[in-house]
């Protein structure tokens, strides 16, 4: 069932890239992803509807006509309007006091910068995600691609081997350890085309496509990681400037004193204002008057949204102080990460790849030529492949560093 599985998968690639394949650079994965992803344009819409809000609160309310005619006069008939009826017509406006309504628009705009602001943000999280994705499923490319040759070659090498042992010239055990060493490199691969393609299926719901996605690195893209002349310090500085999140936090305390604000002047009861027209039913005939209403500030004076709205600054203050203290240390965590890695791959880049290829070209011909035992053969395979593997994904987390110092300074510090 598991070489069912490894042979499946391995059609299902190799259709892929023959049918249809989408290769991105880094540069064209950004482009894809801003123009492409669902979710960052359904986002869009948020920052509409604010909008829609803002023009909705600037309204001022519509007037109220009240009429009343006489339906029924006994001594006249039905419906006595005329000039001996009877017609009462009202016309009424609220007036809003204490600037409710330019309160509540500031609030608005503050919202709308706000959702504004967090579109930001998730397309710089999502970003983020993807970075990891492409380099991530780059360099398992690469480990693949490694893994081919190996299994190819082992394959060829148990194929002599049986027929070898059907001529009495190996032993049984020999052939066996081999075909074990062969299923532990299957294994491997498969388990690494399992993550190929869990990558492929986030990959293409960031850009909208159902193409196989081939990410494409050269060296010059890889050399931009560096750390340069930057230092904590500076970074520290440049998130406190950079980093939406900071943002979306400074923007809810200033929402929080625009709605302060608001629930104050709506303690303060709006005037209502109006003109009347009683054509029988008056003192006197044809009676014209004007009128104002107000509520009585007597029991409730919005004390306990004002009371909450109070507390509500205190609370985003104090959300927004442990942003900035979450931003200092995830800055100083990703710089240590980006000086581990760096340091652990430069200690290993050209040491460690070119002897390892050297020795893999002739160790098949050597083990063949029984210049070499079967322990040493075995040895030599389990450790290079696992140790091409390791290097691969060292250099995917390397890079992965470099981009989540990025996302926490908030800014493109390697920019392609």
């Amino acid at each position: 069932m598991r070489f069912y599985l490894i042979g499946l998968l391995a059609c299902v690639s190799i259709v892929a890239h023959a049918q249809d394949t989408l290769r991105v650079t880094v540069r064209q994965a950004d482009s894809l992803f801003l123009k492409n992803n669902l979710t960052l344009l359904a986002e869009r819409y948020q920052i509409d509807i604010a909008k829609a809000a803002e023009i909705q609160d600037r309204l001022w309310d519509n007037p109220n006509l009240s009429v009343e005619l006489s339906a029924f006069n006994p001594s006249r008939g039905w419906l006595d309007v005329g000039g001996k009826g009877q017609k009462f017509i009202s016309l009424q406006q609220v007036i809003s006091r204490a600037g409710k309504r330019r309160r509540q628009v500031a609030l608005d705009v503050e919202a709308t910068r706000k959702t504004e602001l967090e579109f930001f943000e998730l397309a710089r999280t999502l970003k983020f995600d993807l970075r990891q994705l492409f380099f991530e499923t780059y360099f398992l490319g690469k480990t693949l691609q490694l893994m081919d040759g190996q299994i190819a070659t082992l394959a060829s090498t148990v194929e002599a081997f049986d027929k070898e042992y059907g001529r009495n010239n190996v032993s049984l055990k020999e052939v066996v350890r081999l075909k074990a060493l062969l299923f532990q490199l299957r294994n491997n691969y498969a388990n690494i085309l399992f993550e190929i393609t869990e990558n492929q299926r986030d990959l293409r719901v960031y850009f909208n496509s159902e193409s196989y996605v081939l990410p494409v690195v050269d060296s010059l893209e890889t050399e931009r990681y560096h750390i340069g002349t930057q230092t904590p310090e500076a970074l520290r500085e440049l998130a406190l400037l950079r980093r939406t999140d900071l943002k979306i936090a400074e923007s809810a305390v200033k929402q929080a004193e625009l709605n302060y604000n608001l629930q104050r002047a709506l303690a303060k009861p709006n005037i209502e204002v109006g003109a009347v027209y009683d054509q029988a039913s008056n003192y006197q005939n044809n009676y014209f008057g004007i009128s104002a209403s107000m509520d009585l500030p007597f029991f409730n004076r919005n004390q306990g949204n004002i009371r909450a709205a109070k507390t509500g600054i205190s609370y985003f203050k104090t959300q927004q102080s442990a942003k900035r203290n979450s931003i200092f240390n995830e800055v100083n965590a990703a710089w240590n990460k980006v000086t581990v890695a760096e340091n652990t791959y430069k200690s290993v880049e050209g040491s460690f790849t070119e002897p390892f290829s050297q020795l893999s070209k002739g160790i098949y011909d050597n083990f063949q030529k029984r210049n070499i035992t079967l322990l040493e053969f075995i040895d030599f395979i389990e450790t290079y492949n696992e140790s091409i593997r390791e290097f691969n994904r060292l250099q995917a987390d390397r890079i992965k560093v470099y981009e989540e110092l990025n996302f926490v300074v908030g800014e493109e510090l390697f920019r392609f």
